[in-house]
């Protein structure tokens, strides 16, 4: 078992002074830079990164505590022009952006390992199936915005990037002899553009919600929503924290109008008398409002041209799916890595899917990258058109 880094564990850097003398140190290693983030998600509000490890040969490991500093421009400087080694990079870039740090190259080593076909994907096991070396693991769901963080958690950390470089160069080299390092360079190249989605009404994401049928139930729910994000933001906490989407739910029952009807709910004693008064007003505010603003049961949707009958669409996802999904295992590779089921489905929902040509032209307009488009796009137009004479 890899316990500790070769170089020990750094100390942490918290202030501008030591931010810049590891910012020119970054700057004179070489190669690329192993980068990781630590969050406390489900602990603190957002999803903001409260530990940065980074590691480049000749630099070694570095800890940066982004909350001690102003921002992290100087390393982003430093790093300028580095490819970036991230495992899920797309867990950590939205943080690490907030942080004002962003890569102009990088290479994710799960999507990587997805390429090649690996059934464990995780840190931990690529590292094990790839070098030999057990990472311990024990530190995965802390709190990482606890100050200071103990040092078997920095450790924990800093064994994230300390063989991130050396599992970066197998998996090249095996991305290479399988003839799939242009997929590859193309699908690290979209990543760059990767940002956090933005929700048009992000209350429609309360687990749960779909049990919640009438319009006056659901303005219950969004008000709801509103105050305890608003509390949870003021707070520095997470939303769940303050109240559960599964007590929110139930809160929606238009039989609920008192603080005793609160706490006969399950789960509702866990609020105490002041969360309890401030959800009622919050129940009490969204019954006032009149009809013409209550929300519409389903989100509305954004304007598409004429869609497929609902059963043509069917049929034709049904053998686009398999069309894509005979073309990934003969690339030895996930589904739905080769192409989205998304765009599939989107794809046979159009009133007209057309030739090969049509097909490239939608898969390009819906981010579908070009080693993709050239694997698929046939495949896609004879299993819509084989759909399309089967149903007619």
């Amino acid at each position: 078992m890899l316990a500790r880094p070769a170089g020990g564990v750094p100390e942490v850097i918290d202030t501008t002074t030591s931010l810049d003398e590891v910012a020119h140190l970054l700057a004179s290693g070489t190669g690329p830079v192993a980068v990781d983030a630590e969050r406390a998600s489900g602990i603190r509000y957002g999803d903001r990164a409260f530990l940065i490890q980074l590691k480049r040969t000749g630099s070694g490991i570095v800890l940066i505590d982004p909350e001690a500093l102003p921002d992290l421009r100087q390393v982003d400087a430093a790093l300028s022009g580095v490819e970036w080694i991230l495992h899920a990079a797309t867990q950590d870039l939205p943080s690490l952006a907030d942080r004002g740090m962003t890569p102009s190259a990088l290479f994710d080593t799960e999507l990587a390992a997805r390429l090649l076909g690996a059934e464990r994907f995780g840190l931990a096991a690529l590292v094990g199936n790839e070098l030999g070396v057990r990472l311990a693991k024990e530190h995965s769901y802390v709190d990482w915005s606890k100050r200071p963080l103990p040092l078997d958690w920095l450790n924990y950390a800093a064994l994230d990037v300390e063989v991130l470089i050396e599992l970066r160069e197998s998996l090249a080299r095996q991305l290479r002899e399988t003839g799939k390092d242009e997929f590859a360079r193309q699908e690290f190249e979209h990543l760059l553009g990767f940002r956090r989605r933005v929700h048009a009404e992000p209350w429609r994401r309360i687990s749960g919600l779909g049990t919640v049928k009438s319009r006056r139930a659901l303005a219950r729910a969004r008000q709801l929503w509103l105050d305890r994000d608003a509390a949870a933001s003021s707070r520095d906490i997470a939303p769940t924290r303050l109240l559960r989407d599964r007590l929110l739910v139930a809160l929606t029952d238009p039989k609920v109008r008192t603080i005793d009807d609160i706490y006969r709910l399950p789960g509702g004693k866990e609020l105490s008398g002041r969360a309890a008064a401030n959800v009622l007003h919050s129940l009490q505010r969204a019954d006032a409002l009149p009809d013409s603003e209550l929300p519409p049961r389903r989100q509305p949707q954004p304007k598409t041209g004429p869609r497929a009958d609902r059963e043509v669409a069917k049929a034709r996802s049904e053998k686009m799916r398999a069309a894509v999904g005979a073309v990934a295992d003969e690339l030895e590779m996930p589904h739905d890595v080769l192409l989205t089921p998304r765009i599939v489905k989107s794809l046979a929902s159009e009133r007209t899917v057309g030739d090969v040509t049509d097909v490239e032209a939608y898969l390009a307009a819906n981010s579908a990258r070009p080693w993709q488009i050239e694997r698929t796009a046939e495949v896609l137009a004879e299993a819509a058109h084989a759909a399309d004479n089967a149903t007619s």
